[in-house]
């Protein structure tokens, strides 16, 4: 966060956050006002999911419908949010024709939580569950299934039970090598 400047709170049309962004970019740009209008972000976080044993990366968005709008309130003026207001697909500032800022710990979490899942990487988008089965995929236990006995996040590992011989045996596999069944 810039010296002296707040975050305010923008609802847009929800799914089109990226294309309204740009068009809000090139709107300070042209107007020059980039000296109080540092940033404009659409809070997202990186999230996987697992297609065919690959690890698929995509962004999710955490607000739908809403971008940050980093500014310093004094020289946020009526001509500049309307400005901002009037391009397409934007609805208003959180306060309409007078932006409340956010509290600074409220737009922390929501900037940290961007930052944190760029540092931390991706969290899954569809979390392994004990209990349920699941399909092995590589490794020596491929095409077996089994049921899950237990998930580390942190390690992205499981312990799940497999049936050889008819009798059930745990075995450890990383995230990688299963995927859902069903």
């Amino acid at each position: 966060m810039s010296e002296g400047t707040k975050w305010y709170s923008l609802r847009v049309i929800s799914g089109k956050e990226r294309k309204i962004k740009e068009r809000i970019d090139a709107e300070i740009l042209r107007n020059e006002w980039t000296t109080f209008i540092p940033s404009v972000v659409v809070p997202t976080e990186k999230v996987y999911k697992i297609r065919n044993g690959k690890k698929v990366i995509s962004e999710r968005n955490i607000l739908p419908g809403y971008l940050l709008v980093e500014a310093i309130p004094a020289k946020l003026s009526a001509e500049v949010v309307q400005v901002i207001a009037n391009v397409p697909n934007v609805i208003h500032f959180l306060g309409k024709n007078t932006p409340e800022p956010m509290k600074d710990a409220e737009a922390n979490r929501l900037l940290g939580k961007v930052d944190e899942s760029q540092a931390a990487g991706e969290s899954l988008i569809e979390p392994f569950i004990v209990g349920e089965t699941i399909k092995i995929v590589d490794g020596p236990f491929s095409e077996f299934i089994g049921d899950i006995q237990e998930v580390n996040e942190e390690k992205k590992k499981l312990k799940v039970i497999v049936k050889i011989f008819g009798r059930g045996t745990e075995v450890e596999l990383g995230f990688m090598q299963v995927e859902k069944t069903g």
